[in-house]
């Protein structure tokens, strides 16, 4: 990141001074959120997460709903001056409190700080985001600057595996939002991510015949060959020029080298970077057929998360969030990414969305995850600028 030419506003000053004397405090507030497992699959670390991180909200005068799933952990709702509620849409803030390491792993790597560089599971993806959130409300509220709206936070617990239980919950607050920010983590060094890819999943299952591999093959039906085929005809659809991308990332079938495999299957990961791309590309999959006409395919799936697609609305709300990181004095980009998150669903339904608000950092998802420490006090001042301002 580049400094910025813009002089502060005195707001944008006072937010930054505040947040200053208190970076330490931020950075050992981010060390015990990442030290408390949280993995997707855990519903008994989830919970404990979700119950911790809520009632630091609640510690700072929010309002708290909890949303308890059966298989997965707690939900929670935040918010944050609802007597403006009524009168303005909300701002809508949205965390996800899974991440993708299993039980112990923190065990294993705790956090801990290199210089301007902090390490752990989730530090990135995205549990710097929450300090953000936290610290963002306490630094308005320490300097008596109220939002313009209501400030709602959205905490979710399976974003990792889909937010296939709390996509309701999302969708249903952002219909009540004039702009949502997400926490994911930047795109490096710091972008700010202003369309994503939309992103599917499908699976595929073959049914031929078993026959002797040697004396009989014409008895049987190979499903691994109408597999093979059908692989072929799925990754046609791959074009770099529009960024459609078809990986068939896992397969199998058969039983033995010496037998006509009677069952083959495969996992498909699809991704479009427009809506009717996506509207003319899952149809066409889930059309497929078998090459031999009594072999069975099932083919099953489609689109999980929308595309956020660049709109004049997210582009305006960008360059209203790069104006504010300029006065606090770094330069914020735009980019695009592959990847998917809860900001598909609501900039899908039309609300203006900025994501990659969080963490400047890099490594999510493995060992070598990390963030910056600068960038936890310039995107801690940005979205306090951005709730106050917006």
């Amino acid at each position: 990141m580049t400094a910025a030419n813009a002089a502060p506003s005195p707001d944008a000053r006072r937010i930054t001074d505040w947040l200053s004397a208190r970076q330490a405090e931020m950075t050992a507030f981010l060390g015990t959120l990442v030290n408390i497992d949280s993995p997707s699959d855990s519903k008994a670390d989830t919970d404990r997460y979700s119950d911790f991180l809520s009632k630091a909200f609640a510690t700072d005068g929010l309002h708290i709903i909890t949303y308890p799933q059966e298989k997965v952990g707690t939900h929670f709702r935040a918010t944050w001056h609802e007597e403006l509620a009524p009168a303005n849409q909300q701002i809508l803030v949205i965390l996800h409190m899974d991440t993708v390491f299993p039980v112990g792993e923190v065990a294993r790597r705790p956090f801990r700080v290199e210089g301007d560089r902090a390490y752990g599971p989730g530090v990135c993806d995205m549990k710097h985001g929450h300090v953000q959130t936290l610290y963002a409300i306490r630094a308005l509220q320490a300097l008596g600057l109220a939002p313009k709206r209501q400030i709602t936070v959205v905490a979710s617990t399976d974003e990792e595996t889909g937010s296939l239980t709390s996509r309701g919950l999302i969708e249903e607050e952002a219909k009540r939002s004039a702009a949502v920010f997400v926490m994911e983590p930047s795109v490096w060094p710091g972008s700010i991510k202003t369309s994503r890819k939309g992103t599917g999943r499908f699976s595929v299952r073959v049914k031929g015949r078993a026959a002797h591999a040697g004396a009989n093959p014409e008895e049987g039906i190979s499903a691994t060959d109408e597999l093979a085929r059908l692989i072929l005809a799925m990754h046609a659809y791959n074009n770099p020029v529009t960024g459609t991308t078809v990986n068939v990332g896992a397969i199998g079938g058969g039983t033995r080298a010496n037998v006509v495999a009677a069952e083959a299957w495969g996992d498909v990961d699809f991704r479009a970077v427009t809506v009717a791309e996506a509207d003319r590309v899952v149809p066409a999959i889930l059309g497929l057929k078998a090459h031999n006409p009594e072999a069975i395919v099932e083919i099953t799936g489609g689109l999980n998360r929308p595309p956020m697609e660049r709109t004049p609305a997210i582009v305006a709300l960008y360059q209203h969030a790069r104006s504010l990181a300029n006065e606090i004095g770094f330069d914020m980009g735009e980019a695009s990414t592959g990847g998917g998150s809860d900001g598909n669903f609501t900039a899908a339904l039309g609300i203006p969305t900025l994501d990659g608000l969080g963490a400047v950092g890099g490594g999510s998802h493995g060992v070598s995850e990390f963030v910056l420490l600068r960038g936890l006090l310039e995107r801690t001042a940005l979205l306090a600028r951005l709730m106050q301002t917006v």
